[in-house]
């Protein structure tokens, strides 16, 4: 019990660390926590006394003769390239919009919704508007935490009879930038706030699509581009039931004849075993309007926006891929 009530002790250390760069400076090599002080501007002192808590959370090594630190695999997810870094989570989860709002996580409970408006003074979206590098930061987190989840969902979404894709709320684009890839035939385009956008051209540019991938501006809350395959990742579960149906009513409005709809959401098990899911609908709760729903929550939603579920894929728990079409 006392090491769940000082989980934020955790948080915060795992946050410095990756703010100081422990994960990049001992990436094939060992130092001393003094070299690590000079090279980040840091206090020697405390630098020592916070390399000596990562011990403590298997994330370094030390050598007693040498004074030196060495990294562990679990450290290495901090480094900025590793293919499996959370880095950029560490970073946004411990930032204030997150931070100030679980610090009202009672009142969320008690009212039914969630504070962050007292917390930061907007909603969340607003909120990134005003603070663009909090809001970048959170992007990146959002990427690296989607990228093992899009290989997984990429290997199940057959687009072989499919022109033209659309990643609504698709930010930097990872998503449809890696269907494209795996089929030369498919057209793609990222839908999003104009303020996203720059990161899906240049990721684009990057893998060399530019000529198959483009952007467009626009709030998936007045209306889609028209396209014969919608992806919709991480999206509805920022949002409350009667936002979701719009959304997906507008993509019901949009859709060419024949298209799908593809969603990925965590889902939620049942009540005796609901799964890891359920901390994340406590950060949404916490965040945001929405919720992690269960299948028959999402089969609702389908059904209210003239929808109805055709498949459904179980990737990595909690992740699944839900596919529908027109009612």
């Amino acid at each position: 019990m006392l090491g769940l009530i000082t989980g934020f002790w955790v948080s915060q250390i795992v946050r410095t660390a990756a703010a100081l760069s422990v994960a990049d400076h001992l990436s094939g090599r060992s130092m001393t926590a003094p070299e690590i002080a000079a090279a980040e501007a840091s206090d020697p002192a405390a630098t020592f006394r916070l390399l000596r808590a990562c011990t403590a959370l298997n994330l370094v090594t030390y050598d007693q003769d040498s004074g030196q630190f060495a990294g562990t695999a679990l450290l290495d997810t901090l480094r900025r390239e590793s293919p499996l870094s959370l880095r950029n989570m560490a970073l946004v989860q411990t930032a204030p919009a997150h931070w100030l709002s679980w610090g009202r996580f009672t009142d969320s409970v008690r009212a039914g919704a969630t504070q962050i408006e007292a917390a930061v003074g907007s909603d969340l979206w607003a909120y990134f508007e005003k603070n663009p590098e909090e809001g970048q930061l959170f992007g990146a987190a959002m990427t690296d935490l989607s990228t093992p989840v899009i290989l997984e969902a990429a290997e199940v979404i057959d687009t072989s009879d499919v022109e033209l894709v659309a990643d609504i709320g698709g930010a930097n684009g990872a998503f449809v930038h890696e269907l494209l890839v795996r089929n030369p035939k498919l057209r793609g385009i990222v839908f999003d706030l104009p303020t996203t956008l720059p990161g899906a051209q240049v990721g684009a540019e990057r893998l060399g699509l530019e000529d198959r991938a483009s952007t467009m501006a626009g709030d998936f809350f007045q209306s889609v581009p028209a396209a014969n395959l919608y992806l919709l990742k991480y999206i509805l579960h920022d949002w409350d039931d009667a936002s979701c149906v719009h959304i997906l009513r507008n993509v019901r409005e949009a859709m060419a004849p024949g298209a799908r709809v593809v969603i990925v959401e965590m889902l939620v098990g049942e009540t005796a075993d609901p799964g890891i899911g359920t901390l994340m609908d406590m950060n949404m709760l916490a965040l945001a309007s929405g919720k992690e729903r269960d299948l028959h929550e999402f089969d609702a939603l389908l059904e209210a926006a003239g929808l109805r579920r055709s498949a459904v894929n179980s990737l990595q728990p909690p992740y699944c891929v839900i596919e529908a079409i027109a009612a």
